[in-house]
């Protein structure tokens, strides 16, 4: 994931980027608003942390323009104006999300996931399928092979994430944060639990098992063949 920080103030600079990419997310510095602009403009960003107070052109018009330019770039606004009417203010110029200084590295790294997983979940299709199993997440319902599979809400949301990254491993950790939130703490042997119910009602009874455990790393949803 690529940020970028428009702030003017070198010591919050410096917080918030050691705190990020001690967590796997690479953040990208600005210390103005015109260049934050340009740059904003680009559209190589997952995401915009923009603070307000900035020289040569204020956050807010910074955001005003980028949103005017049709960027579509989540924007974060970090500020220490914290009045209501401030929040408010920047929410509808077009930010995704208002935090107040000062802030806890912890709470600003949850924001950044709620609003990815919002953006995410946006972009996602209705309908997922991967061989004879399909999943439609407007009827919240499950097939395989035409039959209708009945799965608990934690079963459908574990079988989601693992369809929407079919291919791709999945850690233990990152189910847990989309399964179950970034404020839970789940043990590996509750994921197991339900994994291993998953598996009961999609592979049982069928010759391609699609749900797949890599050792020491997390699960995996894809066509392996025929077993």
């Amino acid at each position: 994931m690529r940020i970028l920080y428009i702030e003017d103030n070198a010591d919050a600079r410096k917080y918030v980027k050691q705190g990020l990419e001690s967590r796997g997310i690479n953040v990208e510095l600005c210390d103005d608003g015109i260049e934050g602009l340009e740059r904003g403009k680009s559209n190589s960003f997952d995401m915009i942390l923009l603070d307000l107070g900035l020289p040569s052109m204020d956050g807010l018009d910074v955001l005003t323009r980028l949103r005017k330019a049709e960027v579509e770039t989540p924007i974060l606004v970090l500020s220490a104006r914290s009045q209501t009417v401030d929040r408010i203010e920047g929410l509808n110029l077009g930010a995704d999300d208002y935090l107040a200084k000062p802030f806890a590295l912890e709470e600003l790294a949850a924001r950044i996931r709620a609003i990815r997983r919002r953006v995410h979940t946006e972009e996602l299709p209705r309908k997922i399928q991967v061989v004879d199993l399909t999943l439609d997440t407007a009827s919240h319902t499950v097939a395989r092979a035409g039959r209708s599979l009945e799965l608990t809400p934690k079963e459908f949301a574990l079988l989601e994430q693992l369809m929407h990254n079919e291919g791709r491993v999945l850690s233990r950790s990152l189910i847990t944060e989309h399964v179950w939130g970034p404020a839970f703490e789940v043990s590996s042997h509750v994921i197991s639990v339900h994994i291993n119910h998953l598996r009961s009602k999609v592979d049982e009874g069928y010759d391609r098992r699609l749900i797949h455990t890599v050792t020491g790393v997390g699960y995996i949803l894809e066509d392996r063949g025929r077993t």
